[in-house]
């Protein structure tokens, strides 16, 4: 009777959710992490820190807590993200962080999107994070102009915007 012998790989790598090489690269940094996370309905920004029984997350800032500061639009569009990165930068240096590295999971980097629109917001706040500009969406599309193309909201966006990037930058 022969036996054959085979490695079960782990679970998250079988079902498709972690790339355990891209995480040991960013672990090895010894950094913070700023989780970027793109749902349906919103962005969800975290920092987290390495710990051998599990990360623990350090802040946290989901796009809908936006609507506290008196947003009024949709909580899954660039300027939402934006401001949702300003959030996360603000409460990381409340926990005397000053920088972070990028990680943004198994998403594809395109140059422009939501993540590092969210990214942007983060780094504009102040977050020390490595990162090129050209990679960054216009300031054009974080402000909302490129809505106004099929929407009559558009002054409003751009005006909600601007009052509160400035109640969050204080």
């Amino acid at each position: 009777m022969t036996t054959t012998r085979f490695t079960v790989r782990f679970r998250r790598k079988r079902e498709g959710r972690t790339n355990y090489k891209k995480r040991l690269a960013l672990l090895k940094s010894r950094k913070p992490r700023l989780v970027i996370r793109k749902t349906n309905t919103q962005m969800i920004l975290q920092i987290a820190q390495y710990q051998p029984d599990g990360d623990r997350i350090i802040a946290t800032v989901q796009s809908k807590e936006l609507a506290k500061n008196g947003w009024k639009h949709s909580f899954k569009n660039l300027p939402a993200a934006y401001l949702a990165g300003m959030l996360i930068a603000k409460k990381a240096k409340a926990h005397k962080i000053e920088g972070a590295i990028l990680d943004m999971g198994l998403t594809t980097p395109l140059k422009g999107t939501k993540i590092f629109a969210a990214l942007r917001g983060a780094v504009d706040a102040g977050l020390q994070v490595p990162v090129s500009d050209s990679i960054f969406p216009t300031e054009e599309r974080l402000k909302g102009e490129h809505i106004s193309s099929f929407l009559d909201k558009h002054k409003t966006i751009t005006q909600d915007f601007e009052k509160i990037k400035k109640e969050i930058k204080g």
